[in-house]
């Protein structure tokens, strides 16, 4: 078994759920894996058991190159799945388990090769300064947002950072512009230059209690279930964002045929997977996603609660919010549960080409393109101290795997020779 597989399965096996007990065993088990080839950490908790680790490694340069992780993962329930999600088993090529994609195979990825190069004696091209964070699952309050306000100068010096979303392949048919017959086929591998912001809220619907066998008075329940149906069938306006026309562009050279810009939505579909890259990130968003009413089935509750997800393109939360506000309607009021910004990175850039050259020093067929994420990580929090994060957690995959359902979905893995794979490039990009 390789040391990148054997790490990940020892990750997996150790559950960190969000909302749980915690990450502290993971943390203390990363915080010995470095111990173990004489690279220090400090470990510190924004709360009991809720503990993250940092360590800086030297390099050949003193300007420093941020490389962020987080050891949670969301819940699994194991009725639900193949293999138990937390059993770190690994067959048919794969390490199964809940965190295998997000993100615990990226962290062991880093760990196998920092750990190689401490062996060996091999230092870095520049300062590294490696963080694994707690409850990016959340809101990065005990985690990535503690660590910027509390521990902000053990990021000293970095001035760029790679994480999770970002640097894995797409393989997509294309044909030679000259119109031969033959199909090669390229991978793309999308590189995170940005990603929406998040607007987690609360909304509570107001009304008048009462008897469930009167006529109602004024019903927070179905006032408020008919506000989520009006926020779940809006249709959201495409708004091209430059990161998100560069993406576009770059696909469209990639694949060797034209993606109509005046027809996203119909592209997205007809692109399948490719199209994917940018289906949700052509618009705002809003997902109800939790009810709360009511405690008796014979009482009309005063009050009724639901939750949304929305998210928001760079320059378009206010549009989100009004649009929000309008849909629900004066009765219901809203407040934020998490409220983050729509960070990004420069692009183009020197450092996004050094990214694109490892892809393509490990793979020929590699395309790497500009990337614009749907969701959010912990590189929110390193923009606020002006640390620009980009999207970079090189995998080879198989093209019959579904890597985007593999987030917080079921039956989780990651194939080995994938995990294999992003080793040497971060060998490459980093040594």
């Amino acid at each position: 078994m390789s040391e990148v597989a054997r790490i990940c399965s020892d990750l997996i096996r150790i559950d960190t759920t969000n909302p749980g007990s915690g990450e502290r065993p993971a943390a203390e088990y990363v915080a010995e894996l470095l111990d173990e080839v004489g690279i220090p950490s400090v470990i510190f908790e924004s709360a009991p058991r809720r503990t993250n680790v940092v360590a800086r490694i030297p390099g050949r340069s003193p300007d420093a190159l941020l490389i962020h992780g987080h050891l949670d993962v969301v819940p699994a329930d194991p009725s639900e799945w193949r293999m138990h999600p937390f059993s770190g088993e690994i067959e048919d090529g794969c390490v199964h388990g809940r965190g295998a994609v997000d993100m615990k195979g990226t962290l062991a990825m880093t760990l196998t090769a920092v750990r190689d190069w401490a062996r060996r004696g091999v230092r870095p091209r520049r300062d590294l300064v490696l963080a694994f964070l707690a409850d990016e699952e959340a809101t990065g309050e005990y985690g990535s947002r503690y660590a910027v306000e509390r521990h902000a100068g053990l990021f000293e010096g970095c001035t760029e950072a790679i994480s999770e979303s970002g640097g894995f392949s797409v393989q997509a048919p294309t044909r030679f512009p000259d119109g031969d017959d033959e199909e090669p086929e390229v991978r793309v591998y999308p590189v995170a230059v940005g990603e929406r912001g998040t607007a987690w809220m609360r909304l509570t619907a107001h009304g008048v209690a009462g008897h469930g066998s009167k006529p109602p008075v004024d019903n927070p329940v179905a006032e408020l279930c008919r506000a989520m149906a009006r926020l779940a069938d809006h249709r959201w306006p495409v708004r091209l964002t430059p990161a998100v026309a560069a993406l576009i562009e770059a696909l469209s050279k990639a694949l060797g045929e034209p993606i109509d810009m005046e027809r996203l939505d119909e592209e997205a579909e007809r692109l399948g997977v490719v199209g994917a890259l940018f289906k949700a990130q052509i618009r705002n968003s809003a997902n109800p996603t939790m009810l709360d009413a009511g405690y008796k089935v014979n009482v009309i509750p005063g009050t009724a609660e639901a939750y949304v997800d929305a998210r928001y393109l760079p320059g378009h939360r206010d549009e989100l919010l009004d649009t929000i506000d309008e849909l629900v309607g004066p009765k219901i009021t809203r407040e934020f549960v998490n409220l983050s910004g729509a960070p990004s990175a420069p692009y183009p850039s020197p450092f996004f080409d050094e990214l694109c050259r490892a892809l393509v020093a490990e793979d020929p067929l590699a395309r790497p393109v500009p990337y614009v994420m749907s969701g959010g990580t912990d590189a929110k929090a390193f923009h606020e101290i002006g640390i620009p994060s980009y999207g970079f957690a090189p995998l080879l995959l198989d093209p019959d795997l579904d890597y985007f359902g593999m987030f917080h979905g079921v039956d989780e893995r990651v194939p080995v020779a994938g995990l294999e794979f992003g080793v040497r490039v971060l060998n490459r990009l980093l040594t």
